[in-house]
């Protein structure tokens, strides 16, 4: 299981390793709705949330998807730009300016990987064009909740409204909090970017990557980029580039944009983990082995995002329901996953407290 990049052609000049202020922002926005997925950074996330204007945080709610569950690409709008040559913005509002250059197909596609119906390493049928893709996008936003299928209608309906909601929303954080937070962690980051360069430069792509992280390899013989991940994927650079996007608030994330027609992109921790106390033996013994089946290992990968159904995680994962049933029912048991009721569904997720628990390890290979 591992997402590659094929960077037969790449040049050196084409890799770019750049901080990214509105990337920096979908992981804030991340960590305020996932602390659990952030140990470290569980103070910044109740000392902004306290502070929050009660507006602000009800209008987090209404896309909360775009930075739950699925880290949403638009975030990184650069890697969107035609041509695969754009790099970050030195600023949120010049990134915001490149939010605009995506078409409305892009920005809706983008904003709907959430729903996992669209094609993400392929071409496919745009919600906007494609009805029974558009069908489908309201029916599993409906599993999420009544603003989610709200949110859905409204931007299926009238995108550029959308789009004008979304950079409002995100120069209200940078006025409430985020810019403060950016001014602190936009030097380090420019550092960790710079020593990367160096490294690049001197020493060549393998050297930096391995910097990046252990679990980034490089095949030079055969062109290609390999991700350790709990999921598969592929693009490719082609005429584009290759972008290295660092982040403090992140971690353990490490992400891969291997969206179809899009520049690729590693947006990589740099900040040291936090690790919790380990679990008791008995504790241990049961969830490790409900985990030692790469099915459920999987299916935890899917948990840990966001909340589904057993029929979304049975198509997604090209297994019955029956079988789904019974995997989920081995980490219930083991207290790896927390069930509730909405409405006519039933949905699933990962406790990532317990998980945490367990090591940074395993914390790390599930979210990454």
């Amino acid at each position: 299981m591992s997402v590659s990049i094929d960077i037969a052609g790449l040049r050196t000049e084409r890799v770019a390793i750049v901080p990214s202020p509105m990337a920096e922002l979908g992981m804030a926005l991340h960590t305020l709705s996932e602390p659990g997925h952030h140990p470290g950074l569980q103070g910044w996330a109740t000392t902004v949330a306290a502070g929050l204007d009660p507006s602000l945080a009800d209008r987090m709610t209404d896309a909360e998807f775009l930075w739950r569950s699925t880290f949403s690409d638009l975030f990184m709008p650069f890697a969107g730009v035609p041509g695969g040559r754009s790099v970050p913005g030195a600023t949120l509002a010049e990134e915001l300016d490149l939010l605009d250059r995506l078409s409305d197909e892009q920005f809706v596609d983008t904003a709907l990987e959430f729903t996992c119906t669209l094609p993400y390493s392929t071409a496919g049928a745009s919600a906007l064009a494609d009805a029974r893709t558009r069908r489908r996008a309201l029916y599993l936003a409906a599993a999420r909740g009544p603003r989610q299928l709200d949110f859905t209608e409204r931007l299926l309906g009238d995108p550029p409204r959308i789009r004008g909601w979304l950079r409002r929303f995100a120069e209200d954080c940078d006025a409430a909090f985020f810019a403060a937070t950016w001014d602190r962690l936009r030097h380090r980051l420019a550092a960790d970017a710079r020593h990367k360069t160096d490294l690049l430069r001197r020493k060549g792509l393998a050297e930096a990557l391995t910097a990046v992280s252990p679990v980034v390899t490089l095949d030079a013989a055969a062109e290609r980029i390999t991700v350790d991940k709990l999921g598969d994927g592929r693009t490719a650079t082609g005429d584009g580039g290759l972008l290295l996007v660092p982040t403090s608030l992140g971690r353990p994330h490490l992400t891969v944009l291997h969206r179809y027609g899009w520049q690729p992109v590693l947006h990589y921790p740099v900040a040291s983990p936090e690790l919790s106390s380990p679990p008791s033996v008995e504790q241990l013994l049961l969830r490790m082995t409900a985990l030692s089946h790469p099915v459920r290992l999987r299916l935890c990968r899917h948990l840990a995002r966001s909340a589904y159904s057993t029929g979304e995680l049975a198509q997604a994962h090209g297994m019955t329901a029956p079988e789904v049933s019974r995997h989920l029912g081995v980490l219930k048991r083991a207290g790896l996953i927390i069930t509730r009721r909405r409405g006519r569904y039933v949905l699933h997720q990962l406790d990532v407290t317990v998980v945490a628990r367990l090591g940074g390890d395993l914390l790390e290979g599930v979210l990454r």
